[in-house]
């Protein structure tokens, strides 16, 4: 485990302090923070503190608000299973691109990304330790408006098309892959519009802002749920196939039995009657061992995506 960075600060001010001044700074940074109430945050700097408290950053499945109603009771119960005074605090992001930042930046010790983003985070030194289970789930869909005239993909050629993110793997890259082999040209025949949620990816087809849209089933279900009577105008026109489910992954840097602390209070979470209750409200039936192999599959899929779709990802 690397040296902490506040710790490599005070030992370097040494020379200027003396040793009193030092052993005093090392005391107070040593000293635990006292506990207090967390709300939602969008920090981009989390600070390190082994043993204390651990930040957990889940890309955005939801709105802030909604993914710390879903995803704060397993944070709770995640607390209660971890020793040594080891704490987990969750934090949302503002879009994808402030969630993958934090990837880069390491400024976060354990994240929930999706598929695509584990593979990135692989590249910071991030390591694949569970995934979500339920994988038939992880598919792409494709609404329109029940009274659309569209009956092949290529009905939307010329048409505007809403998706959450371009990173986003199961409601963005699945659909234009599905798009591109039913004869659309996503980069030249489509106006692409990435609208930053789940939630606005619909709602824009709903208003009739594009002429479809595309989310995949969690997100979908949600809006069925709050918004009834939008939903009962939009249907689900085309569906794609799935992949691999999201991924768990933790800082290279972790102690190994806080990771198997965790490992072992996701895996067991569908066991009991408290952890059902907890995984029903995400919508999951259970959590599932993975490494960064059980990835490659989508390694493979992201390689035939950028060869005949588009880059992911902008050069520069």
């Amino acid at each position: 485990m690397s040296s902490s960075p506040t710790l490599a600060r005070i030992l370097g001010h040494c020379g200027q302090l003396g040793f009193a001044g030092a052993l005093a700074l090392l005391v107070a940074a040593c000293g635990p923070s006292r506990d207090k109430p967390y709300e939602p945050s969008y920090a981009s700097e989390v600070p390190v503190q082994p043993g204390l408290v651990y930040v957990l950053a889940v890309h955005p499945l939801h709105s802030p608000k909604r993914l710390f109603e879903v995803y704060q009771p397993l944070v709770d119960h995640l607390n209660t299973r971890l020793t040594g005074g080891a704490k987990i605090r969750l934090e949302a992001s503002a879009n994808y691109a402030a969630f993958e930042d934090k990837l880069k930046r390491r400024e976060t010790h354990i994240a929930l990304p999706n598929p695509y983003q584990a593979l990135e985070a692989q590249k910071h030194g991030y390591r694949v330790f569970a995934k979500i289970g339920d994988d038939a789930d992880f598919r792409g869909i494709i609404l329109m408006r029940k009274d659309a005239r569209a009956e092949r993909p290529r009905d939307l050629i010329g048409k505007a098309v809403s998706y959450p993110a371009p990173t986003a793997l199961a409601a963005t890259l699945l659909p234009q892959s599905f798009l591109q082999q039913n004869g659309v040209k996503v980069e030249q025949e489509l106006d692409n519009r990435y609208v930053g949620t789940q939630e606005s990816s619909i709602m824009n087809v709903a208003l009739g802002r594009t002429a479809a849209g595309a989310t995949w089933p969690q997100p979908w279900r949600a809006f069925v749920r709050e918004h009834p009577q939008l939903a009962d105008q939009l249907e689900v026109r085309w569906t794609t196939e799935s992949l691999v489910n999201n991924a768990l992954v933790a800082r290279d840097d972790l102690p190994p039995a806080l990771v198997d602390q965790l490992r072992k209070a996701l895996l067991d979470l569908h066991h009991s009657s408290e952890g059902r209750d907890i995984l029903a409200r995400m919508e999951l039936s259970r959590f599932e061992p993975a490494t960064d192999k059980s990835y490659d599959v989508v390694r493979t899929f992201v390689e035939h995506f950028e060869r005949n779709v588009r880059l992911i990802k902008k050069p520069g």
